[in-house]
């Protein structure tokens, strides 16, 4: 059974929590506890910094730009949610230990229960992706959000990868599609060190969709088929240092953004183009990060487009400061905050929706 004869006859507005009401004193940003994964020691056996997200959220919380009271507390993507786009038999594999040790890359979870695979692995998992479909909704309504988790571009509807177990990215977009008024194009940039082959997958035939990719080619995941979903590839050598790679950046997103005008940006901000990443083989300093993301908000903010981003990979435990610095700089930029996307420049779309204190119900279905 094909991927499309799997999700035929899906209802495209079942009832969901991740789309309720949010209060307007809370901060577009998105976590929750349950990002972290702490499982008997076993997440150490895989490079990725499986607690990073509660150390950028502390790191915030010290600098004073949140608190408990003013982010947004993620919930966990139900099966009915992840049926947007995943198919009921990939979801059913993930009922065994083994597909999920090889997904995320950590052998010994084969020999566990998956009741406990499913609770300390996948259960995290679906919280990022329950708040990349929050923070996309928010996104539209204020202008811009982050959910500091998420961004699992490996997955797609029916095959996960590279610690992705669910594809966060494509259901958020398709959920923005299918539920709220007035968004029908969407513009991935993806500047993780890897190829964001699940995404590109998904919207292989998708005209709605325009992926921009700039990534290292000659590490993971190499998919050749997936490639032909890139409308803006950038492919960078090894060792690419702060000045080509920050050029880059600005010229393919301006021209990305010139190209096709969307109404929503998904930004996958991942952290592995750091300079002694060990999977990610490029040299880009803490600060060439820190203006990266402010390139790309500022060419968001320019325009007045709506933009959501995820953190994705990086695989050095200093990786969650220098998230946090960069987020703490967009707010002394301008670039978030509660005034980012008022006065000139604001689309109609999100002008339309800060009208109205705040609040967007009328723009989406009921759920």
């Amino acid at each position: 059974m094909s991927h499309k004869e799997d999700n035929e006859g899906k209802r495209s507005s079942h009832r969901t929590e991740l789309y309720a009401s949010i209060p307007p004193k809370c901060l577009p940003i998105v976590y929750h506890p349950d990002y972290n994964i702490t499982f008997m020691g076993l997440e150490k056996l895989h490079p990725f910094d499986a607690g990073k997200w509660g150390k950028v959220i502390h790191f915030l919380k010290e600098e004073q730009f949140i608190t408990d009271g003013n982010i947004v507390e993620a919930r966990e993507a139900t099966e009915e949610d992840l049926l947007v786009v995943h198919t009921k038999r990939y979801l059913n594999r993930l009922k065994w230990s083994l597909v999920v040790a090889t997904i995320t890359e950590i052998p010994p979870l084969v020999f566990l229960p998956n009741f406990l695979v499913q609770r300390n692995v996948l259960r995290p998992l679906r919280t990022q992706t329950g708040g990349t479909i929050m923070a996309g909704k928010l996104a539209v309504e204020r202008g811009w959000a982050i959910n500091v988790g998420g961004g699992f571009h490996h997955c797609s509807g029916d095959k996960g990868g590279g610690f992705c177990a669910y594809a966060d990215i494509t259901l958020a977009i398709k959920f923005l599609f299918e539920r709220v008024e007035g968004i029908c194009r969407a513009t991935i940039i993806d500047l993780d060190a890897h190829q964001g082959n699940g995404h590109e997958r998904d919207f292989l035939d998708d005209g709605r969709v325009f992926i921009m990719d700039m990534y290292n080619p000659f590490i993971y995941p190499r998919d050749g088929y997936a490639k032909r979903a890139i409308k803006k590839k950038v492919e960078l050598d090894w060792g690419t240092e702060d000045s080509e790679y920050l050029q880059k950046v600005e010229i393919h997103s301006e021209g990305a953004l010139n190209e096709v005008r969307p109404d929503i940006i998904v930004y996958n901000a991942g952290t592995d183009i750091l300079d002694g990443d060990p999977l990610g083989g490029l040299s880009v300093s803490p600060l060439g990060i820190i203006r990266r993301d402010e390139i790309v908000f500022r060419a968001a903010r320019r325009r007045g487009i709506p933009i959501l981003m995820v953190t994705s990979g990086g695989y050095q435990k200093k990786t969650a400061r220098i998230i946090a610095d960069s987020i703490l700089n967009l707010e002394q930029q301008g670039l978030i905050g509660a005034e980012a996307m008022e006065g000139e420049g604001s689309s109609p779309l999100v002008s339309s929706m800060m009208s109205t204190s705040g609040s967007a119900g009328s723009r989406f279905t009921a759920v």
